[in-house]
């Protein structure tokens, strides 16, 4: 019998300080740029006010970039324009340097984290501090069999609670979240549609690296049969991770969730991120308080996800690259939002 309950996340998970935000809210109009005057950046910075509890709001010193990385065996049907299995290539490449969120993370001084889940390669062939929250090789191809065990899913759902841990722990004061995966941007539609009541179609997208037609017709076609599998375990969240998630994805709402039980917010990326946070509101509806969405990919799934939790992207650059590459984007605006709210003198008062 699991000892995991999610329901009681409903129970700890809170609000963002709402009397902060109208403090933040209050200084903000005596401040000498006029409120509204810039724009999508006073709400940013009313936003983390109210997670910090704190006004004037503290800077983000210590952002991080964590990745949840996995293979999906939904990619052998010819979903991805990668091949099936080859996810582990491209954490290498993040380790390397070589990734845009590599690039990115360096000139931003930001440290890079991946957390193996499910990728489908030796153990041994990565980091120790990479790999040892694994929880299988692979996920199973969700169109004709579960994604994971029931064992597994509640394993890589409490791995995603400890790597949120761990980075509160450590004095982690922002998370950007993405993935490293392949084949998970079907699971993610299928997620959507199922947590949304949409067809196939309607959130099928091209994926990070763009599929033609026909790939897109066996993608909509995937995702197609895995909602008839996704449909009938809707009432229970944790199972439909295990039906029609994947080790990566179960982790990453895990980790969500445990983020904003913690207080610490995070920054979403792209579809997969905004596919897990569909799954986490549903456990527990205060959660999406605690997070901001990056950017606009261009997903129609990830539109879909975004808009039932109201969360409006603070970018639309079309970066569909994955990996918080459109995460890191809007870390700067963000981290400028908190300067702007701490920083700008008040309008000196009146004499009487």
């Amino acid at each position: 019998m699991s000892s995991l309950n999610l329901d009681d996340f409903t129970d700890l998970i809170e609000r963002p300080d709402g009397g902060v935000r109208r403090d933040a809210e209050a200084r903000r109009e005596r401040q000498i740029v006029p409120p509204g005057s810039l724009g999508r950046l006073d709400d940013l910075g009313e936003w983390l006010a109210a997670a910090q509890s704190a006004v004037p709001v503290r800077p983000i010193e210590r952002p991080r970039v964590v990745l949840f990385a996995g293979d999906h065996g939904i990619a052998g049907l010819g979903v991805s324009a990668r091949e099936a299995g080859s996810a582990a290539a491209l954490v290498r490449e993040v380790l390397e340097g070589g990734r845009p969120v590599s690039v990115l993370a360096r000139r931003q001084g930001v440290p890079v984290r991946v957390v193996d889940m499910s990728l489908d390669c030796d153990p041994e062939s990565l980091p120790e501090d990479v790999v040892r929250h694994r929880v299988r090789r692979g996920s199973g191809r969700i169109d004709i069999e579960d994604a994971l065990s029931a064992e597994e899913a509640e394993a890589a759902f409490r791995a995603g609670m400890a790597v949120a841990d761990e980075e509160a722990d450590s004095g982690t004061d922002l998370v950007v979240l993405g993935d490293v995966s392949v084949g998970g941007t079907t699971a993610a539609g299928v997620l959507v549609a199922a947590l949304c009541g949409t067809d196939a179609s309607v959130v099928t997208g091209r994926g990070g690296q763009a599929i033609d037609d026909l790939a897109w017709m066996r993608k909509c076609a995937a995702i197609r049969d895995a909602l008839r599998r996704a449909r009938p375990v809707l009432g229970d969240q944790l199972r439909l991770l295990a039906t029609v998630g994947g080790a990566d994805l179960t982790a990453m709402t895990g980790f969500l969730l445990q983020a904003a039980v913690r207080k610490l917010p995070v920054v979403l990326d792209g579809v997969v991120t905004a596919a897990c946070a569909l799954v986490a509101q549903r456990v527990a509806f205060r959660a999406p308080d605690w997070w901001v969405a990056a950017h606009s990919s261009g997903e129609p799934g990830q539109a879909k996800a975004l808009d039932r939790m109201a969360l409006d992207p603070v970018l639309s650059h079309g970066v569909t690259v994955g990996e918080a590459a459109g995460g890191l984007l809007a870390l700067p605006l963000i981290q400028a939002a908190a300067a702007l709210a701490a920083e700008l003198p008040e309008t000196p008062a009146k004499p009487e």
